[in-house]
């Protein structure tokens, strides 16, 4: 999984398409965040409850990156401890469809939370959900073993069957950009803009 912590979610969204990309509701909630990168360790909570989320800290291998999907905006997910727990057994960061609290706790330690924001008050830990099912987080089904990759420019899900060749689709796209100078870019980029607006019947302007 180190490989994919070199690539940004820019490329890998060039190479994978919108749909693999988490909404702009799904955020970190403090910066400069690391990019994260790891097998998704998947997590359904009843909305208003966080049970299923507690009890993947204790489940999930070192550098997994727990996504859930709650459906609830009203409680908090997860807190401090919960973070700091997660942190300390390896987890690579949260992804949530939901809430935390604690903030200033989560930013001290440096755990990558990424989620829609935060509230005060936590959820009850009563009610049953899953684990190892695909979820939905930030409109995009999760799989087990999907990867994901995660910075401040966003979340990209890479699927479980296709690791090695977006791995190296986007490999080859850095290599390329980074052999290619500002001034080749400029000029193959006017061209093309150019082209199509000819194409277009635009041409006024110089």
């Amino acid at each position: 999984m180190s490989a994919f912590r070199e690539i940004p979610p820019t490329t890998l969204a060039d190479v994978l398409g919108r749909d693999q990309v988490m909404d702009i509701g799904i955020r970190p909630l403090w910066t400069p965040v690391p990019r994260v990168a790891g097998p998704a360790f998947t997590v359904r909570c009843e909305p208003g409850d966080n049970l299923m989320l507690h009890a993947a800290i204790y489940r999930a291998a070192p550098g997994s990156v727990i996504v859930v999907e709650s459906g609830d905006l009203d409680y908090a997910l997860a807190g401090g401890n919960v973070c700091a727990v997660a942190h300390r057994r390896g987890v690579a960061a949260f992804v949530l469809d939901g809430l935390i609290r604690d903030l200033g706790e989560v930013r001290d330690l440096g755990f990558p939370v990424f989620a829609r924001g935060v509230i005060p008050i936590p959820g009850t830990k009563s009610k049953l959900g899953t684990h190892g099912e695909p979820v939905r987080c930030g409109g995009i089904t999760v799989h087990p073993s999907d990867v994901i990759v995660a910075d401040e420019e966003g979340i990209v899900v890479v699927p479980a069957g296709r690791h090695d060749e977006v791995l190296a689709a986007a490999q080859a796209k850095l290599a390329k950009e980074e052999a290619e100078s500002l001034d080749d870019w400029a000029s193959a980029h006017r061209a093309r803009i150019e082209k199509t607006l000819t194409e277009q019947g635009f041409t006024s302007g110089s």
